[in-house]
């Protein structure tokens, strides 16, 4: 429960976390029934956990392709992550452009080293090409 009260955490993380802390507790025998209680109270979801974890990260200036690799490795579904990073009212030309606009707030160059460069951090940050040339475009 307290490793839940500070954050939402996934199924996964929780299993981790628990089985490293407490190896002497039997994963199938004391840590799984009591994750699966605490999923059928609704106090561990992993759909609310990919909700809060795609929100913080858009926070943080990121793209879809980095914040659905991060979730896979952290064990949420990939029905899950496409669900709320595809099929949400997320605008992802606009995060870029605003990602862009905090990188460069008087606008960049138009030297093909500029636009590589651009071109680099956004794909670092996980923007899909096609994202960033057109937020790119729009911004310019």
């Amino acid at each position: 429960m307290n490793l839940l009260a500070r954050r939402e955490q996934s199924f996964f993380e929780l299993v981790q976390k628990l089985t490293q802390k407490f190896p002497d507790f039997g994963k199938h025998e004391i840590i799984l029934p009591a994750l699966e209680i605490l999923r059928e109270e609704n106090l561990q979801s992993d759909e609310r956990f990919v909700e809060a974890y795609v929100r913080y990260r858009l926070t943080r200036g990121m793209g879809p392709m980095k914040i659905a690799m991060e979730l896979g490795q952290k064990g949420a579904n990939d029905s899950l992550i496409q669900n709320e990073i595809y099929n949400t009212q997320i605008d992802w030309v606009a995060h870029c452009r605003h990602v862009l606009s905090r990188k460069y707030p008087e606008g960049f160059g138009s030297t093909i080293e500029e636009r590589q460069k651009l071109h680099r951090f956004l794909n670092q940050r996980g923007f899909e090409g096609e994202q960033i040339k057109k937020a790119a475009r729009k911004y310019n």
